[in-house]
């Protein structure tokens, strides 16, 4: 069952995976597309550190780690709200500074704000 099935969401949660080393590019990307935009604020956003666990498989391409092999880094797990009506154009801002070649971006409806 589907309870959001008729819910038209305002904004959204982007939960994006990202090692360290590229938090500027990104931050800079997520001002430019207008992310974490909140009320009088811009450029609001959360960062946490994380550990990354993931096998590349045959035919990869990773940034990090061997193909086969189970690889670990430490990464920062960013947090923005934006409009979810930007939702795509924000994903692929994202995209385009991030090094991975599979990037985890997770797009999170939010029901309510207190904003």
């Amino acid at each position: 069952m589907n309870c959001w099935k008729d819910t038209e969401f305002t904004y959204c949660k982007l939960e994006i995976f990202i090692p360290e080393s590229h938090l500027e590019a990104l931050q800079k990307a997520l001002q430019k597309a207008d992310a974490g935009h909140i009320g009088n604020y811009d450029s609001c956003m959360s960062v946490s550190k994380v550990t990354g666990y993931w096998r590349p498989l045959d035919g990869c391409n990773p940034y990090i780690g061997e193909n086969g092999k189970i690889s670990s880094e430490p990464e920062a797990k960013v947090e923005v709200t934006i409009f979810a009506e930007n939702a795509d154009r924000t994903i692929a801002a994202i995209k385009a500074v991030h090094p991975y070649e599979e990037p985890v971006i997770n797009a999170i409806p939010i029901w309510k704000t207190s904003f």
